[in-house]
């Protein structure tokens, strides 16, 4: 009984470990088909628009589309600068983004680093003022914007496109709460050493703040690049559109250019993988800065 008793009991827990050895592999591979449907659905299309804009629009429309590069790229490149002079829309789309997101961002860290390292009076209420943007639709203030450009002789002009939006409120919210995370020692000690509060701020503040500047950086630039509403009721001259606003100047009633609207729907997309493909190593920690606390 006890030879029996010493084959048994060692060999009793293998069976759960085997089971659990078992599940945790099965888990695995259900989480990675599910990864793998998810990244299917979202490159897919991408995938579908590079190629849509190698074909012209017989091609793009026919059964089965293609799936394959065609040879109307440099046609479609052709077509969309005669109609829309996409050059120029592209220089004037990288000119106000890089222009809003330096701008922007100096604001926003500005801002932020204030409500989070300053006890002015006010302060609370002054932030829940203006975290209510957050939820204040664009359209609300589209009139009163509009009105306001027109009264200082800034339509069709960059500044009105770039200045209504500078101090975001996304933007200062994040900076608040990554600043908010930084010891407040560390500032006495600067202050101590002799660093003006100016000087404080470069040296001091922003250095570890680079995950969520990359962050804020990214965030910015993509709001700028893709806004198309504002762009639209403000720029009046065809020379001065950006690249969502000469786009949706290519859509006709019957005569639209399939070929080379997606062309330059590619074209714009090239700007915002750089972007990203270049921060985004400081993405997510950048957007988790200052979630935990110490």
């Amino acid at each position: 009984m006890s030879q029996f008793s010493g084959r048994v009991g060692p060999n009793r827990p293998s069976a759960p470990n085997g089971r659990a050895h078992r599940r945790s592999a099965g888990s695995g591979i259900l989480l990675t088909s599910g990864l793998a449907i998810v990244l299917a659905a979202v490159l897919v299309p991408f995938y579908w628009l590079i190629i849509a804009s190698t074909h012209d629009s017989d091609d793009i429309f026919g059964s089965p589309p293609p799936l394959l590069p065609g040879e109307h790229l440099g046609k479609n490149l052709s077509s969309l600068q005669e109609t829309a002079s996409f050059g120029q829309v592209v220089l004037n789309s990288l000119l106000i983004a890089v222009v809003y997101t330096l701008c922007a961002g100096l604001v926003c860290t500005l801002a932020g680093y204030a409500f989070a390292k300053y006890g002015f009076k006010g302060r609370d209420l002054l932030f829940g003022l203006l975290m209510l943007g957050l939820v204040i639709p664009n359209q609300v203030t589209v009139i009163p914007l509009f009105q306001l450009m027109a009264d200082w002789q800034w339509l069709n002009t960059y500044q009105a496109v770039v200045l209504p939006n500078l101090a975001l409120p996304f933007g200062i919210f994040l900076m608040r709460q990554s600043m908010a995370a930084l010891p407040d020692e560390l500032l006495d000690s600067g202050r101590m050493d002799g660093c003006g509060e100016f000087r404080l701020f470069l040296r001091v503040v922003l250095p570890p703040m680079k995950p969520a500047l990359a962050a804020l950086g990214i965030f910015l630039f993509l709001f700028q690049w893709n806004d198309f509403v504002w762009p639209l009721i403000i720029l009046r001259d065809s020379a001065s559109y950006t690249i969502p606003v000469a786009l949706a100047s290519l859509q006709g009633v019957d005569d639209t250019d399939y070929s080379a609207l997606l062309t330059g729907t590619a074209v714009a997309a090239i700007p915002m993988a750089l972007v990203f493909l270049a921060l985004q190593r400081h993405f997510v920690s950048g957007l988790l800065a200052g979630a935990v606390k110490e």
